[in-house]
C-alpha cells in the first residue's frame, strides 16, 4: 500500500505530464456491504474512460486505464477496507491510498491530479497518531475525530525491547538463599528478575530508541501531534527523554491493548479535540485580523492573482466543495468550464496545488469552520 504522507512529502503528487486520472470513492469497511466496493470502482474507471475519450484517442485512455483495470481485479486489494479510497494514474505514475475518510464518488480526467480531498487528509487540523509504549511493546495508530486504525510501523521501529537493545539486554539478577536442614540448610537459587535499576536503565535505553526511529520515519514526515498511550511511569518516561517535537503534553492513562479500539479513539478524541478546536480559531482570526488590513481574501480572483505571485502564506480550503474551474499561470485569471473537461478541474483544489507548490500552507476544513461563503480564504505573506 502506498504511504500517503511519504508521497505528499517527496512532491509525487506534483503536476505531472497529463493526461492525470484521479479517482475517489466511499469504501465500506464490513461485510457484506464491503463486496460492492470494487463494482462501484470499476463504475467510476467507466466514467474516467468516457472522460479521457473526450480529449485522447482510444489507445491512449486503454494505456493509460491498464493500471485501474488490474487494480480492479486485485482480489488481495480489496481485502480490509477503510473508508475511502484514492487511486491517481498518470504516464509513469500509479497510487493507491486506502483513506480513513469517506470521499464523494468524483472520477475526473485533468491536466492536474485532483488532490483536494489527500490535502485534507495530510493538513487537515484534526488528525492526530497515538503511540501505545510498555517495556514489552510498541504499536502506532493514526486517527482523526471520526476514527482510529494501527498503522504499520517503519521496520526501522524496534518493537520490543530485546529488537532495541538485543544481547545488551540485562540478564535476571540471582540470589541464593538456605531453607530447611541444618545450619544453612540448603542451597536455593531465586531469580527475582532484573534489578530495578537495571530494567530502568533498559527501558529507557529502549525509549530512546524507539523515539528516535519514530520521529524520524513518522511524525517528522507526518507531522502530526503525537500521543503517548500507556502506564503511568512509561508515560512519564517517554515525555522526560523524547526529542520529539510533535510529541503533546496531553496523553492517555491505559496501554491500548487494555482498551477496544472504539474506546481508545473516543479517549484519543477527547485529549485531542481541545487543541483541534483551538487551532482552527486562531486561524480564523488570523484571516480576520489579515482580511481587515487588506493582507487577506476570500475572493477568489484577488487569491488566485496573489498565490500566482506566490503571496498567499495560508489558504484554508472548505472541504467537500468543488468550483469548477481552474487557475492561468501565465495571466493568474480565472478559467471557468465544466469539471467533464480534461483541461479543466476544481478551482479550489488548482488553487490548494499552487499554493502548496509556491511554499504555502493549506488548511482543508469543515464548511461550519470556513469564515467565507466562497469556500476558500487566502492569508498573505507579504
Amino acid at each position: 500500500m502506498d504511504r500517503l504522507s511519504a508521497d505528499f512529502a517527496a512532491g509525487l503528487l506534483e503536476p505531472t505530464e497529463p493526461p492525470c486520472l484521479s479517482l475517489y470513492q466511499p469504501t465500506q469497511r464490513h461485510h457484506p456491504e464491503s463486496r460492492h466496493n470494487a463494482v462501484l470502482f470499476r463504475n467510476l474507471v467507466k466514467k474516467l474512460e468516457e472522460s479521457l475519450l473526450r480529449a485522447y484517442p482510444k489507445r491512449v485512455a486503454e494505456a493509460d486505464l491498464r493500471p485501474f483495470h488490474d487494480l480492479a481485479a486485485d482480489d488481495q486489494f480489496w481485502f480490509h477496507p477503510l473508508d475511502g479510497l484514492a487511486v491517481l494514474g498518470a504516464p509513469g505514475v500509479f497510487r493507491a491510498y486506502k483513506l480513513q475518510r469517506p470521499v464523494p464518488e468524483l472520477a475526473i480526467a485533468a491536466d492536474r491530479f485532483h488532490i483536494k480531498p489527500l490535502i485534507r487528509i495530510v493538513q487537515s487540523a484534526d488528525r492526530y497518531q497515538v503511540l501505545g509504549i510498555s517495556r514489552d511493546e510498541v504499536k502506532l495508530y493514526e486517527g482523526n475525530r471520526d476514527v482510529l486504525d494501527q498503522v504499520d510501523l517503519h521496520p526501522a521501529v524496534p518493537r520490543t525491547v530485546t529488537d532495541a537493545l538485543g544481547e545488551e539486554v540485562k540478564e535476571p539478577h540471582l540470589t541464593v538463599a538456605s531453607y530447611g536442614n541444618g545450619a544453612r540448610g540448603p542451597a536455593m537459587h531465586h531469580g527475582h528478575g532484573a534489578r530495578k535499576e537495571e530494567l530502568d536503565k533498559d527501558t529507557e535505553r529502549f525509549f530512546r530508541a524507539v523515539d528516535q526511529a519514530v520521529s524520524e520515519h513518522h511524525s517528522n514526515p507526518s507531522r502530526l501531534p503525537l500521543l503517548i498511550a500507556g502506564l503511568p511511569q512509561h508515560r512519564a518516561l517517554y515525555h522526560k527523554i523524547s526529542r520529539n517535537s510533535f510529541l503533546v503534553p496531553e496523553s492517555i492513562g491505559v496501554h491500548p491493548e487494555d482498551l477496544q479500539p472504539a474506546e481508545l479513539g473516543r479517549r484519543a478524541w477527547q485529549a485531542m479535540e481541545p487543541r483541534y478546536l483551538k487551532r482552527l480559531a486562531e486561524l480564523v482570526s488570523k484571516f480576520g485580523d489579515a482580511r481587515a488590513q487588506d493582507m487577506g481574501s476570500g475572493e477568489p480572483a484577488r487569491v488566485a492573482k496573489a498565490a500566482v505571485s506566490g503571496r498567499v502564506g495560508t489558504l484554508l480550503l472548505e472541504a467537500d466543495r468543488e468550483v469548477p474551474g481552474r487557475v492561468n499561470r501565465e495571466t493568474a485569471k480565472i478559467e471557468r468550464d465544466d469539471m467533464a473537461n480534461p483541461a479543466i478541474g476544481d478551482l479550489l483544489d488548482d488553487l490548494g496545488h499552487l499554493v502548496l507548490r509556491m511554499g504555502g500552507e493549506v488548511i482543508v476544513v469543515p464548511a461550519e469552520r470556513m469564515p467565507t461563503q466562497t469556500g476558500l480564504a487566502g492569508i498573505y505573506r507579504f
